[in-house]
């Protein structure tokens, strides 16, 4: 099998939603080879590792994390060609007869169309995104745009070429046949995010020293952000919630991750001073889960505007932790629906201010610890790597 990803890692060691997949396949006897880029900031060539069970190609590509539109835009307009002349160069000699690929990028459609055609493979698609609309919703252009207009049609593309669509829920199912009609729905189905899930739950000596560290006070609900904090996040909303909650002496929030709106977060607590809310820039994944495990409920924000369904990953780390969700979305994301049929956590609609104060001071009100033991469950029971490689391979 070929995996193909825009996600930059060394090893399937690492712990994300396609390493977790991958190392499942390895496990299962699959020959895997992987192509992950390397973006040119980091000053480093394209090299090919023989790992344990899998090859891993890092391909050499422009910048496309943390930079400007332009830039990211001409990158990822590239990144097929260059994709597929590695192919060419470092694995003539080898056939696949599968290619499982993620958006983004949509701009994988030739690469796949090559692979499908040289080796008589099969292609199977994770949609983790809808682009161009979502950059459309975050009014990053128009339907009006011949940018909008070039990025659809290698959407479009990149649909028809692929034989099976694993979308990330039910809603994404909907959406996806709904805006694509001549889509055959036969080959689209849920294969959501999922993970190898780890025991990180902590002890409450445990939590203690966990909080110690990061100066997280021990006698307040403490609700976690961890994650991306971009435009997709609504950050202008972000910022009122927690203004909102800045003399609730009941409640603490901390906030953990990085991206192009961070330091419009970082200004606004430099300037308010606000007691009860802290924001860190980047910490280890394994010292991230230590501090979601240590705090009380788990936070997911996203910006009112979107008309995609997004179900962001993030939601797993919480659910594995053990501990409830509180998500503050767009009323097209079923992830809210998720959460609150299940009974793990809550929702609130993005850009209702009122509504995020009242579910607060509903939060601090009862005791929520059957929410994160039935969040744990729910997670188990759907949300698994081996679930998915049954869902890929049955499919």
């Amino acid at each position: 099998m070929l995996f193909l990803t825009l996600l930059d890692f060394d090893t399937l060691d690492e712990q994300n939603i396609y390493t977790d997949l991958l190392r499942t396949f390895v496990k299962k006897g699959h020959n895997i080879t992987v192509i992950s880029p390397v973006e040119r900031k980091k000053n480093k060539q394209t090299h090919l590792m023989d790992k344990n069970g899998y090859r891993l190609l890092k391909l050499k590509i422009g910048n496309i994390q943390k930079t400007n539109i332009i830039e990211k835009g001409l990158s990822t307009i590239l990144i097929e060609n260059q994709f597929k002349s590695a192919i060419k160069k470092y694995f003539k000699n080898i056939k696949f007869d599968l290619v499982m690929y993620s958006t983004p990028p949509i701009t994988f459609a030739n690469v796949v169309k090559y692979v499908k055609k040289r080796d008589n493979a099969k292609s199977y698609l994770l949609l983790k995104d809808i682009f161009p609309q979502n950059a459309v919703d975050l009014g990053m252009f128009s339907k009006q745009s011949l940018l909008y207009w070039f990025f659809r049609l290698k959407e479009r593309k990149l649909y028809k070429i692929s034989d099976r669509i694993g979308c990330m829920s039910e809603a994404n199912v909907r959406y996806l046949l709904n805006h694509n009609l001549d889509l055959n729905k036969n080959k689209v189905a849920v294969c959501p995010n999922a993970i190898e899930v780890k025991d990180t739950c902590l002890s409450v000596d445990e939590k203690q020293i966990i909080r110690e560290k990061y100066g997280i006070p021990s006698d307040k609900t403490v609700f976690i952000y961890g994650g991306n904090l971009g435009k997709p996040q609504g950050i202008d909303f972000l910022i009122n919630c927690m203004k909102s909650q800045e003399n609730n002496e009941d409640v603490f929030f901390f906030l953990v991750g990085s991206g192009t709106e961070y330091s419009k977060l970082n200004n606004y607590l430099s300037e308010s001073g606000q007691k009860n809310l802290s924001l860190m820039d980047y910490v280890s994944r394994e010292d991230f889960d230590k501090i979601v495990a240590s705090c009380d409920i788990g936070m997911i924000f996203l910006d009112k505007r979107f008309t995609i369904p997004n179900f962001p990953s993030r939601l797993l780390s919480y659910m594995q932790a053990g501990i409830p969700t509180y998500a503050i979305t767009d009323v097209n994301s079923d992830v809210g629906a998720v959460i609150k049929d299940n009974d793990f956590g809550w929702w609130s609609e993005s850009g209702n201010l009122e509504a995020f104060m009242s579910t607060i001071k509903e939060i601090s009100k009862i005791d929520f610890s059957g929410k994160g033991e039935n969040a744990r469950k729910y997670l188990l029971d759907n949300y698994t790597v081996e679930n998915n490689y049954k869902i890929i391979m049955e499919q």
